[in-house]
């Protein structure tokens, strides 16, 4: 990693951008709607100390070199940190491609050395991100206090935070209607098993990874448990989140699958090959399988 990505605070800020120009005005549009307070000045002023007086961060988007490295020397010394459109080695850190859903925030860098890589990544990223995904975190946010005292032993909590993911709860917030929202994960908090059903998702693994559907990468962002065939992609075995439990398909009988989901967990089983003989194993187990579609490859 080239570099660390961080987040600011943006409540209270005071965001100095200096500069008349297109660049000043892409980096006034960053903060449209946000909570900090911005401050536009012209060049001249950006040459004088009082300019950045409480400023946390700085950009620095117009003028001569010489003129714009006084600036930043400037608005360091006021304790601030610095960005200097088009000058990477000016800046103290550099502006990413950002995806903007509120509380939900998404960003793309390439330490100043490729804007147009990072902007053409970003688009493919946005098409992921909900539009309604900042009121999600907003409603668990809120929720916050209380799933820590309703399930102080972390791993629980986890659990039954991925189910609340793909439950009504947040399907609500996803669809703006915050008060329905705020109800049903009332429900599911007051009475967890009701919503916990645990199931078995399939997966045609063999890859490229990048040929996934949407609903299979989420998936394997959200698996309890994971039993992937000796041939699975190792692209798409990247995608199993972190702390997800790896099991081997010999270790993973259909009775020991429905030991896991019977607690509410889900199971994924990234296979290579026709699903057919698992789906007829697990489901004469009585395990509840939903198969993820598998992307059709056209040839030419």
């Amino acid at each position: 990693m080239d570099v660390f990505p961080a987040f600011f605070p943006l409540r209270g800020a005071v965001i100095v951008i200096v500069g008349d120009g297109e660049g000043a005005e892409a980096k006034a549009r960053l903060f449209e709607g946000s909570p900090a307070e911005v401050r536009r000045c012209s060049a001249e002023d950006g040459g004088k100390t009082e300019t950045y007086q409480g400023a946390r961060l700085v950009f620095i988007a117009d003028g001569e070199d010489g003129a714009m490295k006084s600036a930043a020397a400037l608005a360091r010394s006021a304790g601030a940190l610095v960005n200097v459109t088009d000058r990477p080695a000016m800046c103290d850190f550099t502006t990413p491609a950002v995806i903007d859903r509120g509380s939900v925030v998404a960003a793309v860098g390439t330490g100043g050395g490729s804007p147009t890589l990072a902007a053409r990544l970003r688009n493919d990223i946005e098409q992921k991100v909900p539009e309604g995904a900042g009121r999600a975190a907003a409603l668990l946010a809120s929720f916050q206090g209380q799933v820590k005292v309703r399930f102080p032993d972390l791993g629980e909590r986890r659990s039954f935070l991925r189910q609340a993911l793909d439950g009504p709860a947040v399907k609500a917030a996803l669809d703006g209607d915050m008060a329905l929202a705020r109800r049903l994960f009332e429900a599911e908090l007051a009475d967890p098993a009701a919503s916990r059903m645990g199931k078995v998702q399939i997966i045609r693994a063999e890859g490229p990874s990048d040929l996934l559907t949407l609903r299979a990468a989420r998936a394997l962002s959200a698996a309890d448990i994971v039993v992937a065939d000796p041939g699975a992609d190792p692209g798409v075995v990247a995608m199993v989140r972190r702390d997800a439990e790896r099991c081997d398909p010999e270790a993973s009988p259909p009775d020991r699958i429905a030991r896991w989901t019977g607690t509410g967990q889900t199971v994924i089983r990234l296979v290579c090959g026709d699903p057919e003989t698992e789906v007829k194993m697990l489901g004469a187990a009585g395990i509840a399988v939903e198969i993820l579609p598998h992307p059709i490859i056209l040839p030419g």
